[in-house]
């Protein structure tokens, strides 16, 4: 089986690897069944690199049915160390504007019903989230923005929700409230998975529209408008910051495990 260094998980509109060189499809076998599609295996500028569509390759898996353990299993399987999460969020905010991404430094999680541990059973383990993004990722990746011009903001809140509904106004009024900036649905439990996986995770998140508290009601095509433009910035993005990143970590993202099982 080929290997990997860093996982990209494609999220809504980031559907292809057609950036990467001698890509190869690979189906990959898990405890956990089937990832969300065959995960393509290849080169980006120099780096060993595996990319899965989070969504399956038509978009055809809702937030609440992808199986993260079985995407995260994979890139484990894979040699994966490194997660880089492309994701579509809402805005909680107003200065977080519509084609603005984010690098989001905290969560809140409102999902229900989804598998969120590898550790179900025979053995327990309570990993720290306290810090569940890595830091040396999103300081890279806020710095190569910067260099490309794209408006990125360095820090926020992610708050994740089941879905596949969005938010009642009420909802989304109390979301403001909790001080959450952006609002997604896919984050949990992937996050949770790498962290136990031993796996650095990272999130850029894309703005497409402002939630419903803003009252500003936005059409499918102004939404697809602002995807489209944020699907290529997020590509040159990715081309630029995976050659960067370290091949040896400085973090301590796969030590937390060393104090969680049980």
């Amino acid at each position: 089986m080929p290997e990997a260094e860093i996982g990209i998980i494609g999220g809504s509109g980031l559907y292809d690897a057609a950036f990467i060189e001698n890509a190869k499809r690979v189906k990959v076998y898990t405890p956990y069944g089937k990832p969300s599609d065959f995960i393509t295996v290849g080169i980006l500028r120099g780096r060993k690199v595996a990319f899965l569509a989070r969504h399956g390759p038509k978009h055809s898996i809702p937030p609440h049915k992808v199986n993260y353990r079985a995407n995260i299993w994979a890139f484990k399987e894979l040699g994966v160390k490194r997660v880089v999460a492309v994701s579509a969020v809402g805005s909680l905010r107003e200065d977080y504007k519509p084609g603005d991404f984010l690098c989001p430094d905290q969560f809140i999680d409102m999902t229900k019903k989804r598998e969120y541990t590898f550790y179900d059973g025979g053995q327990v383990a309570h990993v720290s989230m306290a810090d569940p993004f890595c830091p040396e990722l999103r300081s890279l990746c806020a710095n190569v923005a910067k260099e490309l011009g794209i408006a990125l903001h360095e820090k926020g809140t992610y708050i994740c929700i089941e879905g596949p509904r969005f938010s009642t106004r009420a909802e989304s009024r109390l979301w403001r409230m909790w001080g959450a900036d952006i609002i997604g649905m896919t984050l949990v439990p992937e996050i949770n998975l790498a962290r136990e996986a031993r796996m650095c995770y990272l999130t850029i998140a894309m703005v497409t529209d402002y939630d419903v508290w803003a009252e500003r009601p936005v059409t499918a095509h102004e939404v697809a408008k602002v995807m489209a433009e944020n699907v290529e910035k997020a590509k040159k993005l990715l081309y630029e910051l995976i050659p960067r990143i370290p091949e040896t970590r400085s973090c301590n993202c796969h030590k937390y495990m060393d104090e969680a099982i049980l």
